[in-house]
């Protein structure tokens, strides 16, 4: 085993860290787990480790300890090469890869890989599940959980692996290579932790670094990418020309249709790219259409994305906590045909809201705002759209029923990330679920 005896030092102890930690620890490596947070937030997953024989130094010892005793190091896609337990290592040119990467050098079968600001959950669930019904044996783990550290001893007994890979799971990749890439869309994000929009696409794009001529990309027409190795299959659901277009609500496949989107449980031009993509991986790996299609018909779309909650005095409830970007949004919105009440706001991402203003002023009757970015949406939207700052959650919840009218939709879609409030975006989608249905009728 190439790890055996060795010094690894991982370097957080999310879900990444403990996986990687122990299938390092399997291979027989000494391993030491690294976190800056603090020990008693951290205590039961610290005695998780331990009784693993594990190593776990936390809080301010892990950025004081000499590592000149570690051999390498693996790094969790959560933590900023630029925090100074990074920076530890990177000054002793100690050798450093990302948990993505040596998962991958570990596995044991071909890996189809899924990139993209938005939409990689759901493309990741269609595929694995149509790659299933068809014969295929896989599993979705990656960025949508479970790690693929966790899940890749199974590698030796599957035909393929899917991975959702995110762009920090990208940055420390070497030989990482899908037999399919997949590149759903682009938009700004992240920009808490890129200098610049052109920094965070250079992350994305290294999923293709490592593609050969015998490899795919499924990829969309509407993005310009670089000249690429792989054989490109092409979608869009708004321009012309690809491999896979949507005409007056049918897919086709070079002018052929292949079905209808209303024969499926998804809705929105978004959703016939992610379902295209999906097509595109079967085709790549060599699936008839006909064989693909009742596992893409019967996918259900999964909480928090556009999930209908409730229907109160005529006024629909919609959950989109997933939209941590402008872009997710802006396909919320333009997904709804009814006047739309918006609940919008969370941390500070670093992008600006201004670009929406026209698309909220045309779909939505009024603008409930939360988080920390509340003052300075109102800022941008309030000369044309009528916004309110809600203290909490709750509050924005009764607020906006207070302004709704029947036939309109309650459209909670933050437009980013929610950590200034909640733990992850599935917890503030459980609140805001909890709390419309917590409503009484009148």
């Amino acid at each position: 085993m190439r790890y055996a005896n060795k010094n690894i030092a991982v370097l957080g102890l999310g879900e990444s860290g403990e996986a990687a930690a122990l299938l390092l620890a399997e291979e027989g490596a000494n391993v030491t787990i690294l976190d800056s947070g603090p020990e008693e937030r951290l205590r039961l997953k610290i005695d998780a480790m331990r009784g693993r024989g594990i190593a776990v130094v936390t809080g301010p010892a892990a950025e004081r300890l000499a590592v000149h005793q570690f051999d390498r190091a693996t790094l969790s896609p959560g933590i900023d090469p630029a925090a100074p337990l990074v920076q530890n290592f990177i000054r002793e040119r100690i050798e450093m890869i990302g948990e993505l990467e040596l998962s991958y050098e570990l596995c044991k079968c071909p890996i189809v890989a899924i990139t993209g600001t938005n939409g990689k959950t759901t493309t990741t669930e269609l595929v694995a599940g149509m790659l299933n019904a068809c014969g295929v044996r896989t599993t979705a783990c990656g960025n949508i959980g479970p790690a693929f550290a966790a899940k890749v001893r199974e590698s030796a007994h599957l035909d393929i692996v899917t991975v959702e890979v995110s762009s920090f799971q990208l940055e420390q990749i070497r030989a990482f290579r899908p037999r399919v890439s997949v590149w759903l869309n682009f938009a700004p994000d992240h920009l808490d932790r890129y200098a610049d929009i052109g920094e965070y696409r250079a992350a994305k794009l290294r999923i293709f670094e490592n593609q050969t001529a015998e490899d795919f990309a499924v990829v969309n027409l509407r993005d310009e990418l670089p000249p690429l190795k792989a054989r490109r299959i092409t979608f869009s659901a708004y321009a012309k020309g690809a491999d896979f277009e949507m005409e007056d609500g049918t897919i086709l496949h070079r002018g052929k249709p292949i079905f209808k989107m209303e024969e499926t449980n998804l809705r929105g031009p978004h959703n016939a790219e992610n379902l295209m993509a999906a097509l595109g991986v079967g085709l790549a790996q060599g699936i008839p259409f006909g064989t693909m299609l009742p596992a893409l018909k019967t996918y259900s779309p999964l909480p928090h994305r556009c999930e209908r909650v409730r229907t109160l005095d005529g006024v629909d409830y919609v959950n989109d906590s997933k939209a941590t970007n402008l872009d997710a949004m802006e396909k919320a919105l333009l997904s709804e045909t009814r006047p739309v009440v918006l609940i919008a706001g969370g941390k500070d991402k670093g992008f600006e809201f201004e670009s929406l203003t026209a698309l909220v002023a045309e779909k939505a009757r009024a603008a409930i705002l939360i988080g920390q970015m509340a003052p300075r949406i109102e800022g941008f939207w309030k000369k044309k759209v009528r916004c309110e700052i809600a203290g909490s959650l709750a509050q924005a919840v009764q607020k906006a029923r207070e302004t709704a009218r029947p036939g309109d939709v309650v459209l909670f879609s933050p437009g980013t990330s929610s950590f200034d409030m909640f733990k992850n975006y599935g917890d503030r989608g459980n609140q805001f679920r909890a709390l419309v249905h917590a409503l009484s009728n009148p």
